[in-house]
């Protein structure tokens, strides 16, 4: 095997930039590098970077080669391109989601050989083929600041969304290499057949020697290949199965797969997922079910870890997905504008037991059904299906994102709907029937949202059936309790923006621009009306920051009262409801979004709020006919018994108990603990409650809006103390301070933060730094610091 990966040489067609090209890696993040370009990333730069993805660009390398029969692999090809070998065209390609094989043994010669890459514009290259469409195929034009993404098998984000930066990006993410032609096992397909005791592994191994031999948990057996392909079954007694994070643990077999020299290696893991989606009384349901088990699904959606692929490390990666299990999450939604991801992060999800809800890429544009669109999909479903569907944690498999909706948001749609319902169609059934030629069991849903297969209704506002994306609250400016007005079976988005903490704020921004109507702090905020929203909010909610600094704050804020209102309400349904994924877990660049994750992976308020409001034993507070009623929420697959004690607190932090109560709560089962009437809690009181038992933890609910509680000065003392590689900061307030939130400078993990404090009761909360050796300065903030002043 002969790497080609390393330093190339990068040229634009005109010939006036040569650069060093490091690939893996993509064009833009190596012209910044070389100073051709400004860091995309700080000011107002995206808009001088973006003629880039208006040319054509060559990337040169030679090598030396003994001349013998060989195979290019190419993997994360980006996207329409051409791969030339000592002159000859051995690859023309024009799908970013599928990997190359090609034999390249005429083309090659004893010595030195070069090979170059020619990337096509992708600007150039969508508009060409939209004006070559039988039919207007419109696109979502807030999500494509460069036009016709649609035309291109390409990450659909790269030009542009209401979150990420329009760069139209070019280069290789994966491999490229030469490997000897020669005995070689691909493919590996994973079929389980669950029974009590025991689990019937069902293999199709994709290889070219004569005979394959596999070996799982002490079982062999060995095939003949066929056709390129051989059969085997192995019969697991006794299996240890794999559970989703939070309901036991990974465990992961070497499945190892050896033949005419040639050996390959999966981890695989033994479990039986299954999607359950059946009519009932109140429509469709909607859940995943594990070895047998509900599991209510707690989680976000995940979008590309940057929006320059070059810039994406592994350990990074792993560092989100960590802080998602961190904060008692079990699932992801591989959202459909982005990529399927390298096999890693699979490996990554296996590992932490995060189910992967996998989208097909196709997200919120109309598409083409032209034969040769069609069977660039069928063959880009098919690869991805090979190549990560044995892996434990791939739980669904969902046609697109938001398209059934699509067809309602285009003056062409809408007045021709029957062709492109028809059209619209025809893609969805090719990715399915490619989805099922490779995976037969698969679970398979057609669009999300949806409320069912072969159903075409408004799954944004029709709670009944199916998933749910509920976006009333963000883009109709709903209030938060407008979460309590619907019960989804299973809401796969849902979202309210804030703020990017300050310290990305100022990886990106002078000091001189912060201000939200700043030119900027505009260009970093991608969704039309995105910052006049989340000022309007404030308004609603929350005697208005005192500066810049604490507007960030206060977003932050009430990005995570929103979504915690919509989490544990949601959760105080189950079964009725069985999963809810926030928009959305991470950010691919400093931008004012819907996340939890800043870019760079830093906790904003909402992520210590979701460790809270995720915990798999939780109260939440609903209210009901004036009053509050109690409920207890339980995902663990044990009964738990919990006392739950709720008092009445004023603002200068004195409570009173207005009530206590014991109770069992089945395993994922949701009960009613106590209900409060409507006079219980006088004017300036809020309901704190606690619990304690088989799990612990702690609320408050405000029945208004912050602004009406005439806070007082919460007095907040901070005792600092290093302790090894930590830093303890022992919090102590005078009166009720909501929110209590801590800021470093340097980058690192505080334990909890967005805490409410009362007075007799301080708190620790801890800071580890990623540099041990780093001495941070702290900045202490609350609502009535953040809001009054003082």
């Amino acid at each position: 095997m002969l790497d080609l990966a390393g330093v190339w040489t990068l040229s634009d067609e005109s010939g006036a930039h040569v650069v060093p090209f490091d690939l893996p890696g993509d064009g833009v993040s190596a012209l910044a590098r070389a100073g051709v370009i400004p860091d995309p990333y700080w000011g107002r730069n995206e808009y001088d970077c973006r003629w880039v993805s208006e040319r054509d660009w060559v990337a040169r390398r030679s090598f030396v080669h003994d001349g013998s029969a060989a195979e290019l692999v190419v993997e994360g090809l980006d996207t329409v391109a051409e791969v030339r070998l000592n002159g000859h065209l051995v690859l023309s390609a024009a799908n970013v989601h599928r990997r190359w094989r090609v034999d390249v043994s005429s083309a090659l010669k004893a010595g030195e050989n070069a090979v170059e890459i020619l990337f096509r514009s992708p600007v150039r290259e969508a508009q060409a083929r939209a004006a070559r469409m039988p039919f207007p195929i419109p696109y979502q034009q807030v999500n494509g600041p460069i036009p016709h993404a649609n035309m291109l098998r390409k990450q659909q984000c790269d030009f542009g969304w209401d979150w990420n930066i329009a760069l139209g990006i070019f280069g290789v993410s994966g491999c490229i290499r030469l490997e000897p032609v020669g005995p070689r096992i691909g493919d590996v397909l994973v079929e389980q057949v669950h029974s009590p005791g025991q689990v019937e592994v069902r293999l199709t191994v994709h290889a070219t020697c004569e005979e394959v031999t596999a070996s799982l948990c002490d079982v062999t057996q060995t095939a003949p290949v066929m056709e390129g392909e051989a059969r085997l079954v192995l019969m697991i007694r006794d299996p240890v199965l794999w559970w989703p994070a939070g309901q036991g643990a990974q465990v992961l077999h070497e499945l190892v797969l050896t033949g005419g020299g040639a050996k390959a290696v999966r981890r695989i893991g033994l479990r039986d997922m299954r999607l359950v989606s059946e009519p009932d009384a109140a429509g469709r349901s909607f859940g995943l079910r594990v070895n047998g088990r509900a599991v209510f699904a707690r989680g976000a959606n995940w979008i590309p870890a940057d929006a320059l692929f070059g810039r994406i490390i592994r350990d990074a990666v792993r560092g989100l997905l960590q802080s998602a299990v961190d904060a008692n999450m079990n699932m992801i939604r591989i959202w459909g504008g982005g990529r399927y991801e390298p096999d890693w992060f699979y490996d990554l999800c296996d590992e932490l037991g995060l189910m992967v809800w996998q989208d097909f890429m196709f997200a919120c544009h109309l598409y083409p059904s032209t034969p040769e669109f069609l069977a660039e999909v069928d063959a880009e479903v098919r690869d991805v299906v090979s190549r990560i569907s044995h892996h434990a944690c791939i739980a669904l498999w969902c046609g697109d994102n938001e398209l059934i909706g699509a067809l309602t948001w285009f003056p062409e749609s809408r007045k021709d709907r029957d062709r492109y319902l028809v059209n619209y169609d025809r893609l969805n059934r090719t990715v399915e029937a490619a989805l099922h030629s490779v995976l037969p069991g698969a679970n398979w849903w057609p669009s999300s949202p949806s409320p069912g297969p072969l159903a075409f209704g408004d799954a944004w506002h029709d709670d009944s059936s199916g998933d749910m994306h509920f976006w009333s609250v963000w883009h109709e400016g709903r209030d938060f309790d407008h979460y309590r007005d619907v019960s989804p079976r299973f809401c796969s988005e849902f979202g309210f923006q804030s703020y990017p903490s300050l310290s990305v704020i100022r990886q990106f921004a002078d000091e001189a621009d912060w201000n939200i109507a700043s030119p900027v702090m505009e260009s970093h905020q991608k969704n039309p009306g995105g910052n006049a929203r989340i000022a309007e909010t404030m308004f609603r909610y929350f005697r208005f920051p005192v500066d810049f600094p604490n507007f960030v704050y206060v977003s932050q804020v009430q990005q995570a009262l929103a979504i915690k209102t919509a989490v544990t309400h949601w959760r105080s349904l189950k079964p009725h409801c069985q999963g809810t994924l926030y928009w959305q877990l991470n950010d691919t660049w400093p931008v004012c979004s819907w996340s939890s994750l800043d870019h760079g992976g830093n906790w904003k308020l909402l992520h210590h709020m979701a460790a809270r409001f995720y915990a798999p034993v939780m109260v939440t507070a609903v209210p009901k006919d004036g009053g509050i009623v109690l409920r207890a929420v339980n995902d663990r697959p044990e009964a738990v018994t919990i006392t739950v004690t709720a008092n009445a607190a004023a603002m200068d932090g004195s409570t009173r108990k207005l009530g206590e109560a014991t109770v069992i709560v089945s395993p994922d089962a949701a009960v009613e603990v106590m209900a409060l009437a409507a006079d219980t809690l006088r004017a300036d009181e809020v309901l704190a409650f606690i619990w304690s038992g088989d799990a612990e933890g702690g609320d408050v609910h405000a029945p208004k809006p912050w602004k009406a509680y005439d806070l007082l000065p919460s007095g907040l003392t901070a005792d600092v103390r290093k302790g090894g590689a930590e830093w303890k900061l022992t919090l102590q307030v005078k009166a009720l301070a909501p929110f209590v939130a801590v800021e470093s400078e340097v980058p690192g993990r505080f334990s909890t933060n967005a805490v409410t404090l009362f007075p007799g009761h301080p708190a620790t909360i801890t800071f580890t730094p990623e540099d041990p050796s780093a001495v941070p300065a702290f900045t202490f903030r609350d609502l009535h610091s953040a809001t009054c002043g003082g």
